[in-house]
């Protein structure tokens, strides 16, 4: 009996201590598959993991690509330029520290303040911060020489956008802005890190906002470098492990011109509109201005809050950039395309007359539309309509024409589309046609809404760039090509014809001739610009109704108030008859074309063929 109760407790026994060692032996391979996969399988892995907590990357800014004019002349260039730069967390009492190097560098009110605004938030992180941009040559040999007194402060050296014309290329070129300012550099380290990290100072990332720093960032930004810090173990940049150069951005070579530039903001002084002129050969642009202007070289280096505020609540607009934005009626600048179109449909015939006793009826219900000369042009036909700017003459052949039709043949033209190939926000503008009014304000089209887009007046609207690109489809007898800002291989000199617009040689003779005498004849409406130069220049000018009157004795009650005074408009092609150059000018209230938006034309055409 004890014997067999001996022989149950060793067995049970054998049974534990077996089931024991079975257990430590299956965690003990556990463990070791565990220690096979961290230090064989996922070695890399961890490695890597490992190296990125205990290095840190900081960006290394690619030098901006400049901006040239067609001659090669510089539009934007940088400029080495050098900062103050602090380092709050260092800094004790930061109100002393201000009236210690007040001196040193001239440092104004407002500069101060902003420094306070945001010293404890940089203090905060231990990141620096610009007390004063652009020192002079003085300000940095005082500092120099006092180097010992500021411990925490340093001269940080960085590239700013300059143009020696800030002004009249801003809406053409755009600013650009340093965007990120290392705020972000910090996102990737442990928050716990960021009071003992001192970072170095990297300027800020530039990035284009409007114009063509916009449309080419990414060509003129090049690519960033960096520069790869060792971080100790308290989480402070220590030595650096590995430096990636930066490749400089690419510069870019433009249609515009300087000179052209300048002669158009010249002419314009101190009114507002918008001038463009293409190269007809290559589509270039080679002026495109918009008045009134900003800087650009204030707004992209150091413009203030108050400065910007000023620009942007200024009811003249500044920031519109008119020339490509602007809407405007293209009044009588519209008749050669509604005489071509006449041609086209077999409506008149050059030699054919009208008579033109100042006004058009409506026959259906007697409507009266009123010409700008209240006695009429007696008899007319097309070349005269187009010299003395006949209305009664165009509100018939609009009257005759199918606006479906009209509208599509005016959209061949650029009307109504966006027409510049790397143009920044350009506007459509508009061309109405009767399911877009009936769509829209739930009315019919009337007859009467087709007569006034035969003057160029009504629903439709245009822009100065459509204006001169509809100017060089005039100038090239139907051929079209698609208006460019940059100098680009494929897109350069591509001229397509336009079937649309094609007319009989013939023809375009006739119209090239007529166009010509508008300014060149007495009787043309453009004359008193014929005498502003040596070469012949074919074009049509337009004032633009803002306010529809019938008589001329009310339009005079309404000049006291500059706002609804008409536009001047023109278009102009030269020299003839082999011209090269389009050129379109709108002054806002400016009131008569020829005499007023005329001589920015003139001026525009002989700086381009170096005509003085």
């Amino acid at each position: 009996m004890i014997f067999e109760e001996r022989q149950v407790e060793k067995n049970n026994f054998s049974s534990r201590a077996i089931f024991i060692f079975l257990f430590i032996g299956l965690s003990f391979l556990v463990v070791l598959n565990q220690v096979f996969l961290l230090q064989v399988s996922s070695y890399s892995d961890y490695e890597l993991a490992a190296l990125n907590n205990k290095t840190y990357s900081v960006p290394i800014q690619p030098l901006r690509g400049e901006i040239f004019d067609r001659n090669g002349h510089g539009i934007v260039r940088n400029i080495k330029t050098f900062d103050l730069i602090t380092k709050p967390s260092s800094i004790d009492d930061v109100e002393s520290f201000l009236q210690l190097i007040k001196p040193v560098i001239h440092l104004s009110e407002s500069e101060a303040t902003q420094y306070l605004e945001k010293f404890k938030e940089k203090a905060f992180v231990n990141k620096e911060l610009v007390l004063k941009k652009n020192l002079s040559s003085e300000e940095i040999a005082r500092f120099g020489v006092r180097r010992f007194a500021f411990k925490d402060a340093f001269i940080g050296e960085r590239y700013r956008r300059m143009s020696d014309h800030p002004k009249i290329f801003s809406h053409v070129l755009g600013y650009t802005s340093r965007t990120g300012d290392r705020d972000g550099l910090l996102l990737n380290m442990p928050r716990s890190h960021w009071q003992d990290t001192e970072l170095v100072y990297a300027n800020g990332l530039i990035q284009g906002v409007t114009g063509l720093e916009q449309t080419y960032n990414q060509m003129l930004s090049g690519t960033y470098g960096k520069t790869v810090y060792e971080i100790n173990s308290r989480g402070q940049l220590g030595k650096v492990l590995e430096v990636e150069p930066a490749v400089p951005g690419e510069d870019i070579y433009t249609h515009l011109d300087i000179s052209a530039q300048m002669s158009a903001a010249k002419a314009f002084g101190s009114r507002k509109g918008g001038v463009v002129a293409i190269d007809l050969e290559s589509g270039g642009i080679n002026v495109l201005f918009s008045a009134p202007s900003y800087s650009i070289n204030k707004l992209a280096n150091g413009m203030t809050a108050a400065e910007f505020q000023e620009i942007i609540t200024n009811p003249s607009k500044p920031f519109f950039n008119r020339a490509l934005q602007g809407r405007y009626p293209p009044a009588s600048t519209i008749k050669p395309a509604i005489a071509m179109f006449g041609l086209t449909k077999k409506l008149v015939r050059w030699e054919e007359e009208i008579d033109d006793p100042g006004f058009f009826m409506l026959p259906e219900n007697g409507r009266i539309y009123r010409g700008w000369n209240k006695g009429g042009h007696k008899n007319v036909n097309l070349k005269k309509a187009l010299l003395v700017s006949s209305n009664t003459y165009f509100f018939k052949l609009a009257y005759q024409s199918d606006m479906q039709e009209l509208a599509s043949y005016l959209a061949s033209f650029g009307f109504g589309a966006k027409v510049c190939g790397d143009c920044f926000n350009e506007d459509g503008a508009f061309l109405p046609t009767p399911d877009w009014k009936y769509n829209n304000l739930n009315i019919p089209w009337f007859t009467g809404d087709t007569v006034n887009i035969g003057v160029g007046q009504g629903y439709m609207v245009a822009t100065p760039m459509q204006l001169a690109n509809y100017a060089s489809i005039l100038a090239n007898k139907g051929r079209a090509v698609t208006p460019s800002i940059v100098q680009l291989a494929l897109s350069d000199g591509v001229i397509q014809n336009n079937d649309q617009v094609l007319l009989d040689n013939k023809d375009w003779i006739n119209l090239h001739d007529a166009l010509t005498g508008v300014i060149e004849s007495d009787l043309g409406t453009a004359r008193s610009i014929r005498d502003l130069k040596n070469f012949k220049v074919a074009g049509k000018s337009g004032t633009a109704e803002l306010v529809s009157l019938d008589s001329k004795e009310a339009y005079q009650d309404l000049r006291g108030s500059e706002l609804l005074r008409d536009h001047s408009i023109i278009i102009a092609f030269g020299p003839m008859p082999n011209p090269k150059y389009a050129v379109s000018v709108v002054i806002e209230n400016g009131e008569s074309g020829g005499a007023v938006a005329g001589p920015v034309a003139i001026e525009v055409l002989k700086s381009l063929l170096n005509e003085q």
